[in-house]
């Protein structure tokens, strides 16, 4: 049976990905950060009847990666995360830095120990849960468009490094979706260790700048990428923007120092705008 270690199952599009995972019969593993989130997770997946091994695996915490570097897994989903909201000149240092350590840093340490059991046998997946963001930055999601940029370039890199070993890689990219994950990137603004009034925004009249979809409709994509369904390296899983993505990312090689200057940028404008926890418009 294929044994897959997916961190960050206590919420959101990895939660949700996990139940169903061992739904279809999968030996998950299923990691969250703290033990509320254990029981948490417990009550649900006794209430869908799923059979899952419930770990606390904080990535940040040197003994939780080394225990979870111990146990033999065949996949592995980094997919734990967070967003520190706020424009790039106003984020605090230490938000700043937090992004990189639960984002880059902790799940980087932990696949290093998990791929060399992967490189010792010649087989096992890799997978880093990525972001449209990571191709495609917005504003006041900087820091965290940043922290999913890297793991692009790292997963980029290491499908190349292990390659020979039969080792493979993957990246996720999804889109907005509506588990409050997004418009939490906004509260946190609230408690930030600074000056509110050398701020440059004022957040309390942002919000996220995106309409987001339903996030059940995203499980069976991830889902077709951890089990091998899908054998892309990159995978945009939301609906119908895969191709859009792909056209705006082009779009950098002919943008210009000047355009726009001294105008307000659209998305920005559309901050202002957004209500939180906007729907995208059913058609």
């Amino acid at each position: 049976m294929t044994t897959i270690l997916i961190t960050g199952a206590g919420s959101g599009l990895n939660n949700g990905a996990a139940i169903e995972l061992a739904e279809r019969g999968y030996d998950v593993v299923a990691c969250v950060e703290n033990y509320p989130q254990v029981r948490a997770l417990e009550i649900q997946a006794m209430e869908r009847g799923a059979n899952l091994r419930i770990e606390k695996i904080d990535l940040t915490k040197e003994g939780d990666r080394r225990r979870a570097m111990s146990w033999d897994v065949d996949v592995l989903v980094n997919g734990a995360g967070i967003i520190e909201g706020g424009a790039i000149v106003d984020i605090p240092c230490d938000n700043i830095r937090h992004q990189f350590e639960v984002n880059v840093i902790g799940p980087v340490l932990l696949t290093q120990g998990i791929a060399r059991k992967m490189i010792a046998r010649r087989s096992g997946k890799i997978i880093f849960m990525s972001s449209v963001v990571g191709i495609l930055p917005g504003p006041f999601v900087g820091a965290y468009a940043a922290s999913k940029h890297a793991l692009e370039a790292i997963a980029q890199t290491m499908a190349m490094e292990l390659q020979e070993f039969g080792v493979q890689l993957a990246v996720i990219n999804p889109g907005p979706f509506l588990t409050g994950f997004n418009d939490a990137a906004f509260l946190a603004t609230r408690v930030w260790d600074d000056d509110p009034s050398a701020r440059v925004f004022d957040y309390e009249k942002l919000a996220f700048p995106f309409e987001q979809f339903e996030p059940s409709v995203a499980f069976q994509s991830i889902v077709d990428v951890i089990t091998g369904e899908s054998s892309l390296f990159r995978n945009v899983i939301t609906p119908d923007l895969a191709e859009g993505v792909r056209e705006q990312s082009q779009q950098i090689w002919t943008q210009k120092t000047t355009d726009g200057l001294g105008t307000r940028a659209e998305l920005v404008q559309k901050s202002y705008d957004m209500q939180p926890e906007t729907p995208v418009a059913q058609s």
